[in-house]
């Protein structure tokens, strides 16, 4: 298949960006995740980066792999106001745009022919490596696989497979001198250009099986998972959200939820609505921790009330931020 047919296959499916190249080992990509490993800048976190000699292989993902053809999704839609008792989702969870993105590189690999492997957020595979090397995007200072047409506001996908599909190249173009992204961290978790230390990451908190630290939680306002705001930033996501300004978000999106759902709903309901959020072992308590440090940085009035319950409660990792939002409530109140 050439490039140019690729390309052509892509836009019928739906697919924003796509990219080929050869199925060959990402040997400097293996190197960085074992230097960052032995700096401890993954903290405990897995996924691509625990197991780079597979991660980093995909010549080995399949029999006679022969190319990587990479591919983007772009979720961008404008944020709608913030109302009072809500909290933010990161806009790749507004829907499950994955799942999105399986199901078209599961028909591109069809239509390609051969025998292939669609790998969509799975640790077995480092896509934005695959990403770079086809020209579907660079990697932008903030560590996110940056296209030149939708910005960093992307999900990447793969296909590993048998066939021979002419290679792209990759892009010429780049952050130059810009460090809006590492300015902006509130954190300063961005500690070199394209290296993040996750232990200061406000995503990585939101995701962790500890409590947040009491010097992270204020940074996180209204949020109630992930962080947005090295992308907010990027110049180079200035276009797709101009092309998209008056759109609105589509009918499935959920920008925001309210707080008093994820305190009081019950549990396992609240994590089979949510299990498109990656939280350890789609346990609810840790949404309940997210929402509690949200409502510590945005309740007024009676909003402790919805904290109280966890006051004299059992679990220790919920009665300590409750007692952190409830006096950041009351301070707010004048109490």
């Amino acid at each position: 298949m050439t490039a140019a047919e690729l390309e052509l296959l892509a836009q019928e499916l739906g697919l924003d960006v796509v990219g080929a190249a050869p199925a060959s080992a990402y040997d400097e990509t293996e190197r960085n995740i074992q230097e960052r490993k032995e700096r401890g800048l993954f903290a405990d976190m897995r996924f691509t980066m625990a197991r780079p000699d597979v991660s980093c292989h995909p010549e080995k993902l399949l029999p006679n792999a022969r190319t990587v053809v990479s591919a983007a999704h772009c979720y961008y839609a404008p944020e709608p106001p913030l109302r009072d008792g809500e909290a933010r989702l990161p806009r790749y969870t507004w829907y499950d745009a994955y799942t999105l993105l399986r199901e078209r590189l599961d028909e591109l690999g069809r239509r390609i022919g051969g025998e292939y492997r669609v790998l969509v957020d799975a640790n077995q595979h480092v896509d934005r490596e695959a990403a770079a090397r086809s020209g579907v995007g660079f990697y932008g200072k903030n560590t996110m696989l940056i296209t030149r047409r939708h910005g960093s506001w992307v999900v990447l996908g793969t296909v590993v497979t048998s066939a021979e599909v002419e290679p792209t190249a990759p892009l010429d173009a780049g952050c130059g001198t810009c460090t809006l992204c590492i300015d902006a961290c509130p954190t300063d978790a961005l500690v070199e250009p394209g290296v993040l230390d996750a232990a200061r990451c406000l995503s990585y908190w939101t995701q962790s099986s500890e409590a947040i630290p009491s010097d992270y939680r204020e940074p996180l306002g209204a949020q109630v998972y992930g962080c947005d705001i090295c992308q907010d930033v990027c110049p180079w996501n200035r276009g797709i959200e101009k092309r998209r300004a008056a759109e609105a978000p589509a009918a499935a999106s959920e920008p925001h939820v309210r707080l008093a759902d994820w305190l009081r709903d019950d549990e396992a309901e609240l994590a089979q609505r949510y299990d498109r959020l990656y939280v350890p072992r789609n346990d609810a308590r840790y949404l309940r921790r997210n929402a509690l440090v949200a409502l510590g940085n945005t309740g007024t009035g009676d909003d402790a009330l919805l904290a109280e319950p966890f006051l004299s409660g059992e679990d220790e990792l919920l009665r300590e931020q409750a007692e952190w939002a409830v006096g950041r409530i009351e301070k707010r109140n004048g109490d």
